[in-house]
């Protein structure tokens, strides 16, 4: 692939479809050359707004197209381990969206069929390929605030949502938990690893899905993190990491963050900064170079956004879940025993 652009194919059509592939038409070395819907007027009105040769009314189309590399799936979450599964089973290379699949069975499925097929996945948690947040993790893991004692991150939306949006909707993986929780469980995720304990409590809606849901996790060394998310109200979205030694603040939007402040022990505070190239999307475009680097490398995974990393947020998201009471339908159980 070395010389020539990465060619991508996009599976679905709604917002975040949109949102990606206008940041992939940005970049020199990507070509968006087919995408692919249900309807095959929703691909053809897509293709015709972003210049795309191909649309497909049907997925089995695009995963079978030979002259895709990539293809990023942006259906809502209760679709992706059809989506991306009918993709990898065709060989080719999965950027699904976040959060990865409704469960750790249906992540571990997707996982294993990767590795059998010998082909790239990547969950596409964006956050994890801003510049901004890891220079946060190097710091963290460089000693800068001591040992981590407790992250405490929110997400939290204000709505109102009507009864029939996705968001409230259990047949497509409704809920503040999978849409938004995902991202706090992940940051925590990433500075410590998979939590040892999880406890959880919610607020239902009257169609089984959660307004809102905080959870603490524990990990063995004695850290503790305070996450929340909800679809009834507008929080911060901001996160703070406590340690030893100091602690740091990133006072909002800790996904996409335009700055955060270190606060060391006996020290003046020092203010990160994103690059002003940086805007509030701009992790799209890096997550794409990531995902464009590691294919031309011949890497079936990101050491960004490793699958096993996937597979161990599922599972905390599978915890929380079984611990709140929503299941979703189909589901039997309704997520992994813990």
């Amino acid at each position: 692939m070395t010389g020539r652009k990465v060619r991508w194919g996009i599976l679905a059509t709604g917002g975040m479809a949109e949102r990606f592939t206008a940041d992939l038409v940005d970049l020199p070395d990507a070509e968006v050359v087919a995408v692919a819907s249900r309807r095959a007027e929703s691909a053809k009105a897509f293709a015709d707004r972003f210049g795309i040769e191909r649309a497909y009314g049907d997925w089995e189309s695009l995963a079978r197209d030979e002259d895709v590399d990539v293809v990023y799936v942006a259906t809502p979450h209760s679709a992706h381990r059809a989506a991306a599964g009918l993709c990898l089973e065709a060989g080719r290379n999965v950027l699904c969206e976040k959060p990865f699949t409704l469960n750790l069975r249906e992540a571990a499925e997707l996982v294993a069929l990767a590795r059998e097929r010998g082909v790239f996945l990547m969950e596409a948690m964006w956050m994890y390929c801003n510049p901004l947040v890891r220079r946060l993790k190097t710091l963290v893991d460089d000693g800068a605030v001591g040992e981590v004692r407790t992250v405490q991150a929110d997400f939290g939306l204000a709505g109102p949502f009507p009864a029939a949006h996705r968001l409230r909707d259990p047949a497509q993986g409704g809920g503040a938990l999978l849409d938004l929780g995902v991202y706090p469980v992940s940051f925590a995720q990433l500075l410590l690893g998979e939590p040892s304990d999880v406890t959880a409590r919610a607020v239902l809606s009257p169609e089984g899905v959660d307004l809102q849901t905080g959870a603490l996790l524990a990990w063995e060394g004695g850290a503790l993190a305070s996450v929340h998310c909800s679809i009834v109200g507008g929080t911060a979205n901001a996160a703070c990491i406590t340690g030893s030694a100091g602690r740091i603040d990133v006072p909002d939007g800790f996904f996409f963050p335009e700055r955060f402040v270190l606060h060391r022990d006996g020290r003046d505070a020092e203010e990160f900064t994103a690059d002003p190239a940086d805007g509030p999307r701009a992790s799209l475009r890096h997550e794409a170079r990531e995902v464009m680097r590691a294919v031309r490398a011949g890497e079936t995974e990101s050491p960004l956004v490793p699958l096993d990393g996937t597979l161990a947020v599922m599972r905390t998201l599978d915890a929380i879940r079984e611990r709140v009471g929503v299941r979703y339908p189909g589901e039997e159980p309704a997520v992994t025993p813990v």
